[in-house]
C-alpha cells in the first residue's frame, strides 16, 4: 500500500483516538499530523512493520500525551467571561462518560481510550505506550475506579434530597 492510500484509511480512525485521549480537537489533528509526518520520513520501514496502523497509533498517542504535558507547563491566559456551555461541534462534550473520561489523568484517559474505544489488549496498550503491561493494568484499574465513582447514580451514593 502506498503512503496517500494508508493516510487515507488511518486517518480518520488516528485522530478520533488522538482526540479520545487528548479531548480537543486541535491538539488531536496536531498530534494525528504529527504522527503522519514521522511516518512518511520512514514509510519503507513503515510498510514493512507487521501492523503499520499501531506503528502509526504509537506515535500519535504519544504526541497527544507529549502535548498534554507541554500545555501543562505553558502560561494559560484567562478570560474575562468564561463560556455558558460547550462548543456544539463536540460531540463528546455533551456525554456524561466522556467527561468523566476526559477529566481523568493523561497516562490513564489513553488506557482506557486504547482498551475501550481502540479495543486493544493490555500487550498492544504496553506497546503503545512503552511500558510493562502491569502498568496498564494498574492505570486502568485506577481509570475504571475513577470512573465507577463519578458515574454512581447519586442514589447510591446516598444523595437522597427531599426523600
Amino acid at each position: 500500500m502506498d503512503f496517500a492510500t494508508f493516510y487515507d484509511v488511518a486517518w480518520p480512525r488516528v485522530l478520533r483516538t488522538t482526540y479520545a485521549v487528548c479531548g480537543e480537537r486541535q491538539r488531536a489533528e496536531d498530534a494525528a499530523q504529527t504522527a503522519f509526518a514521522q511516518a512518511y520520513a520512514v514509510w519503507s520501514r513503515v510498510q514493512r512493520a507487521d501492523d503499520p496502523m499501531a506503528y502509526v497509533r504509537r506515535i500519535a498517542v504519544n504526541a497527544a500525551l507529549a502535548q498534554g504535558r507541554l500545555a501543562f507547563r505553558r502560561r494559560e491566559l484567562s478570560r474575562d467571561v468564561l463560556p455558558e456551555r460547550a462548543h456544539e461541534d463536540d460531540p463528546l462534550a455533551h456525554d456524561e462518560v466522556w467527561q468523566a473520561v476526559r477529566d481523568l489523568p493523561p497516562r490513564q484517559r489513553a488506557v482506557i481510550v486504547l482498551r475501550y474505544y481502540d479495543d486493544l489488549s493490555e500487550r498492544q496498550i504496553a506497546d503503545v505506550l512503552r511500558c510493562r503491561p502491569g502498568t496498564v493494568k494498574s492505570q486502568a484499574s485506577a481509570a475504571l475506579a475513577t470512573l465507577r465513582v463519578r458515574l454512581e447514580e447519586p442514589a447510591l451514593r446516598g444523595d437522597h434530597h427531599g426523600a
